[in-house]
């Protein structure tokens, strides 16, 4: 028998099986070139070049930053499932794309000053959650891979730290562009690889944005294509930025429902109409991304807050009802929610 897959860190298993279908829907996108939606400012009639010869490692998977997290993905499950059955398969694939030769070219794409903001900070943050993946993963071809990412991953960091001082406010949206999903998942990365200036700057940021929030107007989520929800992926930020008692005192003021047990929006899973849509589809992904912010904030409550059983119960319905939804059978949806179940199911980041 296969031994069960463990997230690392979390209580429970994921099954070989499970690990494997979740893995083939990163293997069917991460190769496949079309269809294909570009964010890229065209310079000139030469820029019209395909996908894969623009982003020879991160072409597939519709768009950028889903082939990038689709990677990630890859390297999680390959990381904290050794019995993986089609771990050969994964492997191939990985060390096809991350060349050190393809990433040079990544890299490079964001030379010109009409792609410094490319995929900003959404992508950013996810390349550099895949480089700490590689990073905390004493593996021969993790390794190898970490150092083929470094250029990029060097890049990225600069672009941040040139980007962060100029970005006066916080971008507030439950899609791509939202500032404090890029700010705790590029804080893992400091913290991850030790990188002391980078940790310092993305904290004194976080609370520059947010330490004086108040009153959050929960009824306002959802907004009818968030794939985040804004204000707990606030939360799920400053809980990594405060220390714990603090940070009580900040959710409570933040969120004055919840102490008596009030989630208000946030207890009840978003309803998804139309599997098909490339838009509405991202409400299944706000049932994922809400359950595991849910869980981070419960993992820097006491074990008696009174908070913890309404955050329990809320993330367990929205976990359940963003899972129903991964395998669709429909693109929309395959090409990325498996690596937000990936990042629910083993705990990522808590």
């Amino acid at each position: 028998m296969k031994p069960a897959c463990q997230p690392d860190p979390g209580p429970g298993p994921i099954s070989p099986q499970r690990a494997a279908a979740l893995a083939r829907l990163a293997l069917q996108g991460i190769g496949r070139e079309y269809p294909n939606q570009p964010a890229a400012v065209l310079r000139s009639a030469r820029d019209l070049l395909s996908p894969a010869v623009l982003h020879p490692a991160f072409f597939g998977c519709y768009d950028w930053h889903s082939a990038v997290h689709g990677h990630w993905m890859l390297v999680r499950l390959l990381r904290i499932c050794p019995g993986l059955p089609n771990a050969a398969e994964v492997r191939a694939r990985l060390s096809a794309h991350l060349t050190a030769t393809n990433l040079k070219t990544e890299a490079a794409y964001f030379e010109p000053a009409e792609h410094r903001g490319f995929e900003r900070m959404y992508g950013w943050a996810w390349m550099l959650r895949l480089a700490a993946e590689l990073k905390s993963w004493n593996d021969p071809d993790a390794r190898q891979w970490a150092k083929n990412v470094a250029l990029l991953e060097r890049r990225l960091v600069a672009l941040t730290q040139g980007y962060l001082p100029r970005l006066t406010h916080p971008v507030r949206t439950g899609v791509h562009g939202n500032t404090a999903f890029a700010l705790a998942q590029m804080l893992d990365y400091a913290r991850t690889v030790g990188d002391a200036g980078l940790e310092q700057m993305l904290v004194a940021r976080a609370r520059h944005y947010y330490l004086a929030d108040r009153n959050y107007p929960v009824g306002y989520e959802p907004s009818g294509e968030d794939f985040l929800s804004p204000g707990l992926n606030e939360a799920d930020l400053m809980r990594r930025v405060l220390p714990r008692a603090k940070f009580s005192r900040w959710l409570n003021d933040f969120i004055p429902g919840l102490r008596t047990g009030d989630l208000e929006r946030w207890a009840q899973p978003a309803q998804v109409s139309d599997l098909s849509d490339g838009r509405l589809i991202h409400l299944a992904g706000l049932n994922l991304s809400r359950a595991w912010v849910l869980r981070g904030v419960m993992s820097v409550l006491t074990v008696t807050d009174s908070r913890q059983a309404p955050l329990a119960a809320a993330a367990s319905a929205h976990e359940a009802a963003g899972l129903s939804h991964v395998f669709s059978g429909n693109y929309a949806g395959e090409h990325w929610l498996a690596t937000f179940a990936v990042y629910l199911v083993t705990r990522t980041g808590v």
